[in-house]
């Protein structure tokens, strides 16, 4: 990296030995980053490695202790967003920033209002601007719609839309932008981003998705612990390349011994005719029959929108409008709760870890226990010394890396906030657990340790269910897999039949509609 602050003739912004310190730890250390005019420029590292840090000194959403930055040859600083906007630079943040109580174009234009005259907003230009911009991004909604209402996926959408309607954009950072789209999704999402290089707009994309990378980056950062590491043009690269400088060696996800002989393990779960009805007509869950066994890794894999979580959601009692039978070890439940069905060995682990699994205001013990509180109460109060000795314990167990349990929860690397949430549905020794994208949003290293949690307690006997978008991770880590396709079970695999081409074409089985159903 240049070590003067002149700007090259190709770069848009250079920041020069930027360092962050928060208490306990040195976010950024020294690090030094050029961003390229016109190009997809990739930022990518283990989780705690500073790319979100680095990126909101970028964005005027924190300052650096130490370092400078540039634009062309002229210093800047920025006091905050507004700031920042003012230099052209938008930010797409990795947690979803939308207000769920307002509707679509008005998230769209929040901080971007029109006016007629000095006091009235220019609804009709909002929603004509909205309109546009969501058809651009291939992705029509009503306007009027509540966004709390709308699905991940739709919201990330929104997300991306509010920054395409800024009228001096220069740089766009997107961090994880395609966590929650569809496939089809991220292809439009794509080709957007190549109109903005052709545009001349820069690009900073951070993503856990080296498929992704390889596909849409021109240049790539790589950051570890904090500092930069090094930098490569995209096509003279590859992931092997690419993984060895992120860790320092090639990680693996940890097999499955697919040698046991399932149709001699009995089953804890059992699910019959499972619907869920969708509001208008026909079903988000469409008469669905599985079992799980005793110690079993069940993958459930499928597209956006296939019924994978809403699968959760009736075990969990969350839809007491499910119609079909589920057994516990033989007995038939009846779901009235979620509080019921936790007492009745049920742990759900999900999608969301920010909005579904954590608790923000409250400190890494307390989300840790939250669940299993009343298994530390001594008559009317609350037993903390059994508490913090079950937390101490269940830390030291799946190794959350945490210097002070009693820190806020978001002093914690993603990947550790998301052992934070596993560890909270294990505390309650549940018999089944139910794991909804658990490697979404975290690094390489980190999703390894959240594979090897998953092998290590299934060994223990512990039934678990894991949905998850990423082919080469399910295969990876189930003993058996369905695949649901617009609520219907179109597939169902095991031992050597567990195959990325065969689990794809079966995802795609229920979007015609002459197939016929399985069960």
């Amino acid at each position: 990296m240049g070590e003067t602050y002149r700007c090259k003739e190709n770069v848009f912004l250079h920041a020069e030995k930027i360092s962050k310190i928060y208490p306990g730890t040195k976010a950024l250390d020294q690090v030094s980053f050029d961003l390229l005019k016109g190009k997809v420029n990739v930022l990518i590292g283990e989780n705690g490695a500073g790319k979100s840090t680095l990126m909101k000194m970028i964005a005027g959403i924190e300052h650096p202790d130490e370092g400078k930055m540039y634009i062309g040859d002229q210093e800047v600083f920025f006091k905050n967003t507004t700031d920042a906007r003012k230099h052209g630079i938008g930010i797409i943040h990795q947690e979803l920033s939308l207000f769920p109580n307002m509707n679509v174009y008005q998230n769209i234009y929040i901080n971007k209002e029109k006016t007629k005259g000095r006091m009235i907003l220019n609804d009709k230009e909002h929603m004509e601007g909205a309109r546009k911009v969501l058809e651009r991004l291939e992705h029509p909604l009503d306007l009027n719609a509540k966004v709390g209402e709308l699905r991940v996926g739709q919201q990330q959408m929104i997300e991306i839309a509010r920054n395409l309607v800024e009228d001096n954009l220069k740089v766009l950072i997107m961090d994880e932008p395609t966590s929650s789209l569809s496939q089809q999704e991220v292809q439009v999402l794509f080709k957007i981003m190549r109109e903005l290089t052709a545009q001349g707009i820069s690009i900073v994309y951070i993503s856990h998705r080296l498929e992704e990378i390889m596909e849409i980056g021109d240049h790539i950062t790589i950051l570890r612990d904090g500092k930069y590491v090094t930098d490569a043009d995209v096509k003279d690269i590859d992931v092997p390349w690419i993984v060895h400088q992120m860790t320092g060696g090639a990680k693996d996800y940890p097999k499955r011994n697919r040698t046991v002989d399932w149709h001699k393990v009995p089953n804890v779960l059992e699910v019959k005719n499972l619907c869920l009805p969708k509001p208008g007509g026909g079903y988000l869950v469409d008469h669905l029959n599985f079992e799980l066994k005793q110690g079993e890794v069940l993958g459930i894999y499928g597209l956006m929108g296939a019924g994978r979580s809403e699968v959760f959601e009736c075990l969990m009692g969350l839809h007491p409008e499910h119609t079909g039978e589920v057994y516990l070890e033989g007995k038939k439940l009846e779901i009235k709760s979620i509080s019921q069905q936790i007492d009745l060995g049920f742990a759900l682990i999900p999608e969301d870890r920010q909005a579904q699994g954590l608790i923000q205001t409250l400190d890494i013990e307390k989300n840790c226990s939250l669940s299993a509180m009343k298994r530390y109460k001594k008559g009317p109060f609350l037993d903390s010394s059994l508490e913090g000795k079950k937390v101490d314990e269940q830390i030291k167990d799946i190794q959350i890396k945490v210097a002070d349990k009693h820190l806020p929860i978001l002093s914690l690397s993603g990947g550790n906030q998301q052992k934070v949430v596993i560890g909270k549905g294990l505390l309650t020794e549940p018999k089944i657990l139910l794991m909804d994208e658990p490697s979404r949003g975290i690094d390489i290293g980190a999703k390894t340790e959240v594979f090897e949690i998953i092998n290590k307690y299934a060994q223990q006997g512990l039934s678990i269910i894991v949905i998850s978008s990423e082919l080469q991770e399910i295969v990876a880590i189930s003993d058996r897999i369905l695949v649901l396709s617009n609520g219907l079970k179109t597939g169902e695999f095991m031992g050597d039949e567990i195959q990325q081409d065969t689990l794809v074409l079966a995802s795609y089985k229920g979007h015609h509609k002459d197939e016929k159903k399985e069960s």
